[in-house]
């Protein structure tokens, strides 16, 4: 395949940007600085690096996105902002939301083109944990704590699985609290359900995890980058990968 589809692919880039990385010589193939993007590499027989890490190059592809608020996840959509489109177009083949945020919520969302593992990973017989902090209108006591850890009945009459509700400590608006929120399962805006059955309104939503996946700190908003062989050996713990 042409080097410059690879080092895109496998860095998130776009063809431009892998064009300055070639003119500033910081991409090499077996050891010699590459200076065209048309060269015809082969992914299993060349040593392909930039800025001196070798690239390894999968057909297989995990994304970890930090998730801004306003963009809906989806692969397309006529109106809305989807997060296929913070990837280069370049990098966008092929890839899907492993799960869905809501619109306003932010934070950690897998993106990937391997199928069995989105089903593996979303399925309810795997109980995978997904972590939130919310800030939510109101007062947490540790009544509510218990009443999560029980399993709440939904107001459409629908029972969640015990959830673990903790209240995190920090200057907090006067009103308000700042939780972390644990679930094994994942119903349609289960979270601001959960409140609405306690009579509690959630202002903000972020995911921080994914069973032990933690969000990047240094992933601002709206970025993307590849998942890293530890990070994916953490799902292949979970026997969510082939």
């Amino acid at each position: 395949m042409r080097l410059d589809k690879l080092v895109a692919t496998t860095l998130g880039r776009t063809r431009s940007q892998v064009r300055k990385l070639l003119q500033d010589g910081a991409i090499t193939v077996n050891g010699a600085k590459a200076t065209s993007g048309k060269k015809h590499v082969d992914p299993q027989q060349d040593v392909i690096s930039a800025f001196g890490d070798e690239l390894h190059y999968e057909s297989k592809r995990y994304l970890m996105l930090n998730k801004p608020a306003g963009v809906i996840s989806a692969t397309t959509d006529p109106q809305q902002q989807t997060v296929l489109s913070l990837l280069p177009e370049s990098a966008r083949k092929g890839i899907f939301p492993v799960g869905r945020l809501d619109k306003d919520t932010t934070g950690l969302l897998l993106l990937t083109n391997d199928g069995h593992f989105a089903h593996q990973l979303m399925s309810p017989k795997k109980h995978v944990a997904k972590t939130y902090r919310a800030l939510v209108a109101g007062t947490v006591t540790a009544q509510i704590c218990t009443q999560f850890s029980a399993g709440l009945t939904l107001r459409t009459g629908e029972v969640t699985r015990p959830a673990q509700l903790t209240l995190l400590k920090g200057n907090v608006p006067t009103g308000k609290s700042s939780v972390q929120i644990v679930i094994v399962e994942g119903k349609y805006h289960q979270i601001k359900r959960m409140f609405g059955a306690v009579g509690m309104k959630v202002l903000q939503l972020q995911r921080c995890a994914i069973g032990q996946l933690q969000l990047d700190p240094q992933l601002k908003a709206g970025q993307v980058r590849a998942l890293t062989p530890a990070e994916l050996a953490l799902f292949k713990q979970l026997n969510t990968l082939s």
